[in-house]
């Protein structure tokens, strides 16, 4: 049996006025607490307090472009979110308002017309920062398939720690409205939980039209063998440097960045600081240049391959691409990391399951032509 319920707290209501219109930005703090069997070990939990996110691309050029100003708060930790995903193609940052406004100017740093929420995705009843991620496979029924079915795009992050979805902040009415259908939404109102029979978003709600999927993408594996894995904030400023070269000048910028992957291995490496804890996403050649004993490893020191989609950029607009390969994942039980950029989407699943995963999502896609 499913129980399902949410604590929503609205915090700030704010109106802001441009040259033709007003808009409203509706900052909340929202807590999904869904109880999937008896047990702690099997509680969900989901929950936004992050504020407004920037999603921006930084082209692979040469450049006088100082990368060292990509990343203005490593050491002092004044940005709370920060995640710079680096592709064969460019580099993703996703960023608070504080980090964004750090950022340098520069005719190579675009940004996505819109500010998201993270939903951040936990086991276990205490906070991101205390449990292995979920994986978006356990949460592609209960959330993945619902915003799919209802026309709203998702942006996903996984970590280290936990999972994010990110969503547009002007579509978090229908967001709320899609999830209501499935959880019981509850409020906190004066210190006491009450109902949300009316969370105060529906005057004047449409309901986005249902669409019909399946969203079909390429989909192609690289050779690389990857690891997921953190480390102590406290040891961040010994390996600064390395990072710095590992993000911005090995095999990158510094060299053609046309061209130079050999036989099916591509550029990919993830850091994100969030709330003070850090999360890396690198190959096994790039994992060996980190100091013995630095980085966090699983006792079974397990690896991952890559499934990449989109044959051409993606873009932010379509939806339903999150949901075509969890949906399967899910069904076959399988777990996954997803890293959504700026142009295309990845998966990564267990080394020893990466043939039965692209046969599966294969067959999914011809049974859905």
């Amino acid at each position: 049996m499913l129980e399902c319920s949410t604590d929503i707290s609205t915090s700030v209501l704010q109106k802001a006025a441009n040259d033709t219109n007003q808009c409203c930005c509706l900052w909340c703090s929202i807590f999904f607490s869904c109880v999937i069997a008896a047990g702690p070990d099997r509680t969900h939990k989901l929950d936004s307090r992050t504020k407004p996110l920037m999603i921006c691309l930084l082209q692979k050029v040469p450049t006088d472009f100082t990368f060292g100003s990509v990343l203005p708060s490593l050491n002092c930790f004044k940005c709370k979110f920060f995640s710079l995903t680096e592709t064969p193609e460019d580099y993703t940052i996703i960023v608070d308002e504080e980090g964004f406004l750090e950022l340098p100017s520069s005719e190579h740093l675009s940004v996505a017309d819109a500010t998201w929420l993270a939903l951040n995705v936990v086991s276990g009843g205490g906070g991101f920062s205390g449990s292995q991620p979920i994986g978006v496979t356990k949460i592609a029924k209960s959330v993945i398939a619902p915003l799919a079915d209802q026309n709203i795009s998702v942006f996903m992050l996984s970590t280290y720690q936990t999972d994010f979805i990110l969503v547009r902040e002007r579509d978090l009415p229908f967001v709320m409205h899609t999830l209501a259908a499935e959880f019981t939404i509850l409020r906190v109102v004066n210190g006491e939980t009450v109902a949300a029979d009316d969370l105060g978003i529906t005057n004047g709600f449409v309901k986005p039209k249902l669409v019909q999927r399946p969203v079909i993408h390429p989909l192609s594996s690289p050779s690389n063998m990857f690891c997921v894995t953190s480390l102590d904030p406290d040891t961040l400023p010994t390996v600064a440097t390395l990072l710095m070269d590992v993000m911005f000048y090995s095999n990158g910028v510094k060299e053609s960045v046309v061209g130079n992957e050999d036989s099916g291995h591509i550029r990919f490496f993830s850091f994100s600081l969030i709330e003070g804890y850090i999360s890396l996403v690198m190959d096994v050649q790039t994992q060996q240049r980190f100091p013995n004993n630095l980085l966090f490893t699983s006792a079974s020191g397990e690896l991952w391959k890559m499934v990449r989609i989109g044959g051409q950029p993606l873009g932010f607009d379509e939806c339903g691409i999150v949901a075509q390969i969890s949906e399967p994942l899910a069904a076959a039980d399988i777990p996954a990391y997803y890293i959504s950029t700026f142009k295309f989407d990845h998966a990564l699943v267990p080394e020893e399951n990466i043939n039965g995963v692209v046969n599966a999502l294969q067959v999914s896609q011809a049974e859905k032509h």
